[in-house]
């Protein structure tokens, strides 16, 4: 099996690493061997949390230029996510922003996100962007977008993983409160990669 590298960014408090160890639940549960390793950054102030998920291979180090998905939950951590990138790349992305310190000061200003969307897809294989906070809160579960992320992946179908593989990875790591409307953002995120793509 040729090993996949899936490279996780976003910003602190969207769930990330909790995405990324639900792929690796769902790959144990499958058989398959995953790495996984995660850095959380400025995560409690809202900074950058980056987290990867190897299917395949005993490092989870994925180094610029090989991953074979970018999983963005922000449209300017996508940007900044890119050196990861080649041109076999699938980026996933959601367009919901989460305005930086810097922009909210006035030192800085936000990238305008269609001129960002068009900018990566020159440069990668393929990019599916989505509002994941819209289907979210779709299902009243604005916790969820890493749940919506998740499933966009899945349907992507760059992972060696069933559907099962992750409604029962989904099972076994969140409360039970929160099972039923994380499975609906989970399959909220594979209507949402049809549809963009």
């Amino acid at each position: 099996m040729d090993a996949k590298r899936i490279f996780f960014v976003g910003v602190g408090g969207q769930g990330n690493i909790l995405a990324t160890k639900l792929v690796g639940e769902a790959a144990l549960i499958a058989g398959v061997p995953v790495t996984m390793s995660e850095t959380h950054g400025m995560a409690q102030r809202g900074g950058v949390v980056e987290s990867t998920a190897v299917i395949g291979a005993k490092s989870p180090i994925i180094s610029d230029d090989t991953s074979d998905a970018i999983i963005a939950f922000e449209p300017l951590e996508a940007l900044r996510a890119l050196p990861k990138a080649n041109s076999g790349t699938t980026v996933i992305m959601s367009i919901s922003r989460i305005t930086p310190f810097t922009v909210a000061i006035g030192r800085s200003s936000y990238p305008d996100v269609s001129q960002a969307i068009d900018y990566i897809t020159g440069k990668v294989k393929k990019v599916v962007a989505f509002d994941a906070m819209a289907v979210a809160m779709a299902v009243n579960n604005p916790m969820g977008v890493n749940m919506v992320m998740v499933g966009a992946l899945y349907a992507s179908g760059i992972l060696p993983l069933s559907e099962q593989n992750f409604i029962q990875a989904i099972k076994d790591t969140t409360k039970s409160v929160f099972i039923e409307k994380n499975i609906a953002c989970f399959e909220g995120g594979i209507n949402s990669f049809k549809n963009a793509v």
